[in-house]
């Protein structure tokens, strides 16, 4: 087993060799554009850790840990395109720096390439992670499309909050991290736990990073801070401080969140006042810390080494105790 630094650059590496000038530049520049902008590298990283996990050389998964960066970052352009979002990683996004077009046809371009990129598999291999593949991608255009529902409804759950970011953004995670194990030849047992391991883990890191939306730090987030305020989702905070709320708040919130002021300084101020004061910035917190002990509960059904359990629960730690 390595160490996190390490799976960053050697994944890193690799992305910067499967990242070449082609024509028409104009279709893949915006392609390496957004592949070279950095972030966590979380999901690649997952895949090469599992391999390891299960006794694979990291460097056995590195399709696979690139497919999924590739997969990840083609929904982002889509996804910043639907949300009309400035910024991605500190930077422009793909459709401001070129345009709404461009960031549709490159997107297409790399979900395309993800596929491609498991031809480096045997043929059982190769099965396996597209089976994956194509369910998790599904599961991620119908976490993406309850996500913009919720944006014109006031009557959206707890419970269906939950499942669509589950399905937006948590199978990802989850699959990231059974690719790992499918390349390394684990066990139908481990390679549905590792699944759940890491299913749950990025449910927990989606509501965090919803509460960093709202309260991170605009110099390191990466993000516009207040997002999800401007683009009136029905985060868990939101959902929250509905339930927690008085009813002069309440009413206050309902009333906000079906405007779109020019200048939107007050609304997020606003908002970001009643999450605090109805408790609803420490509920999210609360459940951000159950999901994160659901993952690492999971771990105890792994047949691997201690060890390397601790592995897998010292890099969950770090994740949710990012402040960025």
């Amino acid at each position: 087993m390595q160490n996190i630094p390490f799976y960053q650059q050697a994944f890193v590496d690799y992305l910067n060799e499967f990242v070449q000038v082609k024509e028409p530049k104009s279709l893949y520049n915006p392609i390496n554009y957004i592949l070279q902008l950095g972030g966590k590298r979380l999901r690649p990283v997952l895949t090469l850790m599992t391999a390891e996990i299960f006794d694979a050389h990291y460097e056995k998964a590195l399709n696979a840990a690139l497919s999924i960066e590739v997969f990840h970052n083609f929904s982002l352009v889509h996804d910043d395109i639907m949300d009309d979002a400035p910024l991605r990683r500190g930077q422009e996004t793909v459709h401001e720096k070129w345009d709404v077009n461009t960031g549709i046809l490159s997107g297409d371009a790399m979900l395309i390439m993800a596929y491609q990129l498991f031809e480096n598999y045997e043929p059982q291999t190769f099965q396996a992670l597209a089976k994956l593949f194509s369910k998790t991608a599904l599961q991620v255009c119908e976490g993406q499309q309850y996500d913009v529902d919720f944006e014109t409804r006031d009557d959206v759950s707890i419970a269906e909050y939950l499942k669509m970011i589950e399905y937006k953004t948590a199978v990802l995670v989850g699959a990231a991290m059974e690719m790992g194990a499918i390349v390394a030849g684990a066990s139908e047992t481990d390679k549905a736990n590792i699944y759940e391991f890491g299913k749950n883990l990025g449910i927990a890191f989606q509501l965090q990073d919803d509460y960093l939306d709202a309260f991170g730090n605009p110099e390191t987030f990466g993000k516009q801070v207040g997002g999800d305020i401007i683009e009136n989702k029905k985060t868990y905070l939101y959902l929250k401080a509905l339930e927690f709320s008085t009813e002069e708040d309440k009413q206050q919130l309902l009333n906000l969140y079906s405007l779109k002021p020019s200048d939107q300084t007050n609304k997020i101020q606003t908002i970001k006042d009643i999450f605090e004061t109805s408790g609803s910035s420490l509920a999210t917190k609360q459940v951000i810390e159950e999901y994160t002990n659901k993952a690492f509960q999971i771990l105890n059904k792994l047949q691997v080494s201690e060890d390397k359990k601790t592995v897998l629960k010292t890099f969950g730690q770090q994740l949710m105790n990012r402040n960025v």
